[in-house]
């Protein structure tokens, strides 16, 4: 019987990996991670145990499911757009290496709201086989549903899954991006914004009713490049501007005198910015420090 320590050491990045991208929350994912270990390490009869990784699973799994049905009314009452809390660079260096390679595509802002438009079940049945590779039958154990069922709702689920890879540029083209996004705003060059922005390109702010923010998402190349003209002339001299990585793409973080921040992450395709994320909730943020 492996060692409770042991298993943690081995599992709790991927966990914390699976529990995000069903919550989108960071300190929620943490918390349902903390407590199947300790659900676990309770246990009389762990010897019994045969898959000690696929009983994790089914613990955070299930949690996560919970967690979803009882806060969904929550959801339908937030005000403004609703993005995931950020996880940003040095977060997502603590995860195991071994997960990084799907992380840049599965863990992007994007990405996890792509997954938000699934229903809890679905999100579920969907990660366990696209990302942790489980089977039909172990899904099914999980979630006590029938295999049959499980296939049936992954294959419908992966047909309107509207994820294309190969649309995502490189890390460095990304932040060339990014970058450039920056420089022409400080330089108020709205030409090169144009270039660097698709024209449909679409702002949304979280601020969750707590912070000022565009309540309803922006769209259009020129409405975005006005917003953030203004915002920058309304707060000039009264942040700092940090590039980091933001949900395992090229990101940035405004940090206010007040103490207040905002996350900014960013979609790409076709070498072109097409959505911009701002998370400015204080409740999202608890678990960023400065």
């Amino acid at each position: 019987m492996t060692s409770t320590e042991s298993l943690y050491k081995m599992y709790r990045s991927p966990l914390f990996s699976l529990a995000y991208r069903m919550t989108g929350s960071v300190m929620d994912a943490e918390d349902i991670v903390q407590e199947a270990f300790l659900r676990y390490s309770q246990l009389e009869d762990r010897a019994s145990i045969r898959n000690e990784r696929a009983f994790l699973y089914k613990i955070v799994t299930n949690r996560c499911l919970d967690l979803l049905r009882s806060s969904a009314k929550k959801r339908e009452l937030y005000v403004g757009p609703w993005l995931p809390e950020p996880l940003i660079e040095n977060e997502r260096a603590e995860m195991d290496p071994s997960d990084l390679y799907v992380q840049q595509e599965t863990i992007s802002t994007a990405y996890l709201l792509m997954l938000q438009q699934l229903n809890a079940l679905e999100r579920a049945i969907f990660l366990l086989r696209e990302i942790f590779g489980y089977s039909y039958d172990e899904i099914a154990d999980m979630l006590g549903k029938s295999s049959a069922n499980c296939r049936q709702i992954y294959h419908r689920v992966h047909k309107s899954f509207h994820h294309n890879p190969e649309e995502v540029p490189s890390i460095s083209i990304a932040d060339e991006l990014v970058t450039s996004f920056v420089h022409s705003l400080m330089q108020g060059n709205t030409n090169k914004l144009l270039e660097l922005l698709s024209e449909n390109v679409v702002f949304y702010s979280d601020g969750g009713g707590k912070v000022r923010a565009a309540q309803v998402p922006v769209a259009g190349a020129l409405a975005v490049i006005k917003l953030h003209q203004n915002l920058l002339k309304m707060y000039e001299g009264q942040y700092e501007l940090i590039h980091t990585t933001v949900n395992g793409l090229p990101g940035i973080r405004l940090l206010f005198e007040d103490g207040g921040q905002y996350i900014y992450s960013f979609a790409f395709a076709n070498d072109k910015i097409v959505n911009v994320y701002s998370v400015a909730n204080p409740d999202k943020l608890r678990h960023v420090t400065t």
